[in-house]
């Protein structure tokens, strides 16, 4: 069967550097970094001090208060972020079959609060007294069950866990989904909160984490000083719609989605391979399905953590995806503004795609001064880009080896 088109009507974004698609949109065109000291656990005895912290987020704004009772912080994100995507999007479910309206959004690693939690309270109080909610509160899965509930879609539902590749993946299998006419309307995206005392030390056990004190130059993608990632939290979710179906409606069309690529490397549980074939490939596979030529491709939003080795594999893979034209794409890293918000990373990612492709603004790789001698493209710094952009690619890499390549495209009516 014929693939049908997939267009973007649907934005909604928490991040640290603002808690609507507007307000981080604003921050990201400002230059805004979301990085500062910790506060949601006493860092005394930790190594690490910065994360990048959603600021006054309040989820009885989004959620009266029983409901928001029932959540853990990341299933909070994900119902406030898909909220304000499907308000954007001008839906009316009363005139939607909601059997066709569905809902993949995945988070990598669920609630560790809540598990520290229930641990405490065993060891002081014994198993009987831990949250009978503990474990729906806790599993990732309830992001999307939590949205589904919201927003009254009751097709499709379900989520996708691969690391910091989950809000690519989750988006480009709601693509697929809409394509192959599974569903009508999807809310896609990522949400993740695990700034607490076993993600940070967990990071840091594994030498994931920078920790640079100084917030400007903590999270500095690509730079030859750069030295691990900062922790970060929040939700990007879009609703996805079949073209048609959106036109019928007079729909606002953001974007058309015109390629997806994933990939895996089959060969560390946290390293990237070498030589960037599997991210390569994942790139050329998005390329493939839109009928782009690397030439196509304006911008790239980079995976870009700031760790050794992934800026310098994934600088490799856009050299070999895209050959002799990337010295002339224009690359940068979101997560030097908002760190790197894990499973929600490629959601968020993907927003800032749609946007620049809408006003014609790439944002630079902000704190990054200078790359080492195989970091060698062209990665905005020193200041953001101002030029047309067709086509836009968001890359996100998750250990285990996962690689999702999404190719977003300006929308033409035709």
């Amino acid at each position: 069967m014929s693939k049908r088109r997939v267009v973007v009507t649907g934005m909604g974004a928490v991040t640290p550097i603002g808690n609507s698609t507007a307000e981080f949109w604003s921050g990201i065109r400002a230059g805004k970094v979301g990085i500062g000291p910790i506060t949601a656990f006493d860092t005394t005895n930790y190594k690490v001090k910065l994360a990048a912290e959603v600021k006054d987020f309040d989820a009885k704004e989004h959620m009266d208060f029983k409901t928001a009772k029932r959540m853990e912080r990341f299933s909070q994100f994900a119902v406030a972020a898909a909220g304000e995507a499907f308000r954007d999007s001008g839906l009316d479910m009363e005139k939607e079959d909601v059997f066709r309206a569905g809902v993949i959004i995945g988070s990598g690693v669920g609630s560790l609060q809540e598990v520290e939690s229930a641990v405490d309270r065993i060891e002081k109080k014994g198993p009987s007294r831990v949250n009978p909610l503990l474990v729906p509160r806790m599993i990732g899965n309830m992001a999307a069950g939590n949205v589904s509930i919201q927003l009254g879609f009751r097709g499709k539902c379900t989520n996708v866990a691969t690391a910091c590749a989950t809000g690519s993946h989750c988006i480009g299998d709601a693509f697929r989904a809409i394509q192959y006419g599974d569903a009508d309307i999807m809310a896609a995206g990522g949400a993740e909160s695990c700034i607490c005392p076993t993600g940070v030390a967990g990071f840091t056990a594994l030498t994931a984490l920078s920790e640079n004190p100084d917030p400007m130059r903590a999270s500095i993608p690509f730079d030859k000083d750069r030295g691990g990632f900062v922790i970060g939290e929040g939700a990007g979710v879009v609703i996805l719609e079949e073209l048609e179906h959106a036109r019928a409606r007079g729909a606002h069309i953001y974007a058309e989605v015109a390629g997806y690529g994933a990939t895996g490397d089959a060969y560390h549980i946290t390293s990237p391979i070498e030589d960037g074939s599997g991210a390569a490939k994942a790139m050329e596979l998005a390329m493939e399905e839109a009928g782009a030529v690397p030439e196509d491709i304006d911008y790239i939003n980079a995976h870009g953590t700031g760790t050794h080795y992934n800026d310098l594999f994934e600088t490799k893979a856009v050299k070999s995806a895209l050959g002799k034209f990337a010295n002339s794409v224009v690359m940068n890293s979101t997560k030097s503004m908002v760190g790197h918000l894990l499973g929600a990373a490629g959601g968020v990612e993907f927003i800032v795609c749609v946007k620049s492709i809408q006003e014609g603004f790439i944002h630079q790789t902000m704190g990054t001064r200078e790359t080492d001698e195989e970091c060698n493209l062209n990665y905005a710094i020193g200041a953001p880009v101002e030029k047309p952009v067709h086509y836009a690619m968001s890359n996100s890499l998750g250990f285990g080896g996962h690689n999702a390549s999404l190719l977003i495209k300006k929308y033409e009516n035709k």
